[in-house]
């Protein structure tokens, strides 16, 4: 029987799961490659053969998206499969586009073929783009359901950036278990605030063996996305958020829009910071497309350790990488904090950026006067390290999800600034997850 060669485009995460859950098993299908995008150095590795099962031996190759013609070319591809997150439509369009220009059909995966069943209730917290305040919000909900007395484990979507086989099947419930898996400070700024607030995290590469792990120790499954990505367990219920920041982007990215249209709670949330008229579309948005949600209007309230020290100081803001580059955010809590409090100049650190941060700033222009806070590797964190050193201000502002002075050696003066979910009026999380434990 001839089998269908295809071709997955993606970023190692959704790529690989589809993977794993549709194809890896079916031998009408050969996967001939990935492609990677977004993330740097995932290209030119392979999907190991213990994790790719006996159809494929040898593994996987991992090529790069800007070869795709290339690879349908040289390797008959019959169908080009996209399987990646937080892209316009006309991005995903202008792939099947190419895909087509050699002959190969492109397919979008069904959701519920992707989505694992669990044994256990399973909440999702999703989101319309990177950067919307998914993480606050996950971390919120197991806070909730844990003070109702109910066990509670958070699944976290891939950062597979290390030893793939060594990270089939990941679970933190310390620092050291941080320390001890090498983790990038990208996976840190998503697992430790969990692991410091005594929760269970898990994350990896296989996730039908990551939930029954799961399971295990359980009352509960909070599902947490990566991106704006679709849940990779079919959810119970499903919590989105949206951001006013970037109103009608809930309508014009994949998959933001398709988990706008599932939600059965939509979060509108960052609203003593955005415009009321980006507040408006988004709830018209959301009335218009998805009139059974439930809304909650929501603030991210932003802490700083001592605001005082702000003004009239000229300051380098640090912010989460993922939210400013593929996210597309020119800002964030650091500037919304320097602003308020006074500063007197915001110091762009283009000018002084080395090695890959140098990189990033090439691959995403439009960043602005900010620093991502890129760790997805050794190299990258030297290279942040050496930016910092090199711009000239009087203080550093370090508004990750992590404190980033743990990971990265900075020799400036530094104020930690933070931010967390609270919602305005009703109705409240706790109020819509008691009526979810009730009903099950």
């Amino acid at each position: 029987m001839k089998r269908t060669k295809l071709l997955i485009l993606g970023a190692a995460g959704r790529d690989f799961h589809n993977f794993n859950t549709v194809f890896r098993d079916d031998a009408a299908y050969e996967v001939v490659a990935f492609t990677a995008t977004q993330i740097p150095n995932i290209d030119g590795r392979r999907y190991p053969a213990d994790l790719a099962g006996p159809l494929y031996p040898e593994g996987i190759r991992i090529e790069h998206e800007a070869d795709l013609e290339q690879i349908v070319s040289d390797l008959s591809v019959d169908e080009v499969v996209f399987a990646y997150s937080d892209v316009t439509h006309e991005h995903v369009c202008h792939l099947a586009a190419r895909a087509a220009s050699r002959g190969a059909g492109f397919r979008l995966l069904a959701p519920r073929a992707t989505m694992i069943e669990s044994t256990k209730p399973v909440i999702s917290v999703c989101a319309v783009r990177t950067g919307a305040g998914k993480s606050p919000t996950s971390r919120k909900v197991v806070q909730i359901l844990t003070e109702a007395g109910k066990r509670v484990v958070a699944v976290r979507h891939p950062m597979p950036y290390g030893d793939l086989s060594k990270q089939a099947v990941q679970r933190f419930a310390t620092l050291e278990d941080l320390a001890a898996q090498s983790c990038t400070i990208e996976e840190m700024e998503e697992y430790e605030p969990y692991v410091t607030h005594g929760a269970i995290v898990y994350s990896g590469v296989d996730y039908e063996r990551i939930l029954r792990r799961a399971e295990d120790e359980a009352d509960v499954i909070v599902w947490d996305g990566g991106n704006n990505d679709l849940p990779f367990f079919r959810p119970d219920l499903e919590i989105v958020v949206a951001d006013p920041h970037r109103p009608g982007d809930e309508l014009r990215y994949w998959p933001g829009e398709a988990n706008f249209r599932r939600a059965n709670v939509i979060i509108i949330g960052k609203q003593n910071t955005a415009t009321r008229e980006g507040i408006e579309t988004v709830r018209c948005n959301a009335q218009r497309v998805n009139p059974e949600a439930i809304i909650i209007d929501a603030d991210m309230r932003i802490t700083v350790d001592d605001p005082t020290l702000i003004a009239g100081k000229r300051v380098l803001v640090v912010e989460d990488g993922p939210t400013l580059t593929h996210g597309g955010m020119k800002y964030g809590a650091g500037i919304i904090a320097a602003r308020a409090h006074g500063a007197a100049e915001i110091v762009d650190p283009r000018p002084y950026v080395v090695g890959e941060i140098a990189a990033t700033f090439r691959a995403y222009p439009n960043t602005g006067s900010l620093l991502p806070a890129m760790g997805y590797g050794d190299q990258q964190v030297k290279d942040l390290a050496a930016t910092i050193e090199a711009t000239p201000c009087d203080l550093v502002l370090v508004a990750t999800p992590i404190d980033l002075r743990r990971v990265v050696d900075i020799k400036k003066a530094t104020l930690r600034v933070g931010y967390e979910l609270t919602e305005k009026g009703e109705p409240r999380l706790e109020q819509v997850l008691s009526a979810f434990l009730e009903k099950q």
